[in-house]
């Protein structure tokens, strides 16, 4: 029904929205996204294209944003401290910062923006992502008609990481106009779909989802975590170990997981919570299934720290079709990156810890995210990076 739905609604949709991947092609057909090399398809995403690492790295002192006017390369000629050679790859150690220029530069129309998020790899490594422009006051944006390079600041907090020209760590959604998020329209979109649902639907219709009954919509879908504990061994959640080996973010597989990760576990008989001990890194899951239709995007949003002192979900942008049954997602949940500030604090099971937002889509893509695209994390519960394995 969902593929039916899909192919039969396909063209344009709004006249503004979320950029899906065949625009994005067409941006790369006339020039407004250039890259040397090219960009390959494998690139483009639904909505949003992977941005890659160019051939140098420069460590420094402090995080810095150029400011209106400033371009990155004169803060680079002041604060850079070393300048490191990417072609055949190297090491950016743990709790240190770096810009790197990025391979893809960017020609907007008027009327085009952007926004930039970690890819969900790099968000699961602890690795702090972020994307700058010149002559911009802020992170992670992309002005109205940018034309310019493109530059990530790289921090790792948890695991030092080997990159090489190349590496994938930050993916850019593109927009046309200003749609701005309406909590009546993911309200209806709930009431139709079932955005968020209860674990174990496994629906193989789209439109045959169990939404779930009075979701909390309030600037966005209220996210819960979930700390029953998995049944039979009771897995709650991974904690990052402290001085750990070197991981290769190109290379799937590679890690033994408890060589980088204490799992943890609620035993029987006690309480449904967890603390966070401070500046640890946690991976947890959401309580709720997780469903983005063909015709919108999602991007999971930290909830103000008034309701506590963490922060939840480093990554956070979901491609069009994630958790769509017939694309291999049945139940599939959403993966948290959380890390306390200052203080241990308690959460506990069904506490809101996010929020997702779904914005519209220009046109119905012509992909969708899922086992046909062989996405890492569709279908997914409790899930570590692609980079570990059980052994």
């Amino acid at each position: 029904m969902s593929e039916q739905l899909f192919e039969g609604r396909r063209g344009r949709l709004n006249t503004t929205g979320i950029l899906a991947s065949q625009n994005i092609r067409d941006l790369v057909a006339h020039h407004r996204i250039q890259a040397d090399p090219p960009v390959t398809e494998d690139q483009i995403q639904p909505a949003s294209i992977d941005l890659r690492l160019g051939p140098v790295a420069y460590r420094i002192a402090a995080s810095f944003l150029p400011g209106t006017g400033v371009r990155v390369e004169d803060k680079l000629e002041r604060y850079a401290m070393h300048r490191l050679d990417l072609a055949d790859g190297a090491v950016l150690e743990r709790g240190c910062v770096y810009i790197v220029p990025l391979l893809e530069h960017l020609a907007l129309p008027a009327g085009y923006s952007g926004m930039a998020n970690p890819k969900s790899s790099t968000g699961r490594l602890d690795v702090f992502t972020r994307l700058i422009t010149d002559k911009s006051g802020e992170f992670e944006t992309v002005a109205d008609g940018y034309a310019g390079p493109l530059y990530a600041e790289i921090s790792p907090r948890t695991f030092s990481i080997l990159v090489r020209q190349g590496s994938r760590l930050t993916q850019l959604r593109l927009r046309r106009g200003t749609p701005r998020p309406a909590d009546a329209r993911m309200s209806r979109l709930q009431r139709q779909l079932g955005l968020v649902q209860e674990d174990g639907a496994g629906n193989t219709d789209l439109l045959g989802a169990a939404p779930l009954p009075d979701v909390d919509i309030r600037e966005g879908v209220a996210i819960r975590v979930d700390l029953e504990g998995a049944p039979g061994t009771g897995l709650i959640a991974y904690r990052a170990r402290a001085h750990t080996g070197l991981i290769d973010v190109d290379r799937s597989g590679s890690c033994a997981a408890l060589d980088f990760w204490d799992p943890v576990y609620r035993h029987p008989g006690q309480p449904a919570e967890l603390v966070l001990n401070p500046e640890e890194f946690y991976i947890l899951m959401s309580k709720e299934s997780i469903l983005v239709p063909p015709e919108a995007s999602a991007e999971m949003r930290a909830v103000n720290t008034r309701i506590g002192e963490f922060r939840a979900h480093y990554a956070g942008f979901f491609d069009p079709g994630f958790g769509m049954a017939d694309h291999g997602g049945g139940g599939t949940r959403a993966v948290l990156e959380v890390r306390s500030r200052d203080v241990p604090f308690l959460i506990e099971d069904g506490q809101t810890v996010c929020r997702l937002v779904y914005e519209q889509l220009l046109d119905m893509p012509d992909k969708l995210y899922g086992r046909t695209l062989g996405s890492n994390y569709q279908g997914q519960k409790l899930k570590l990076s692609r980079h570990f394995r059980s052994d």
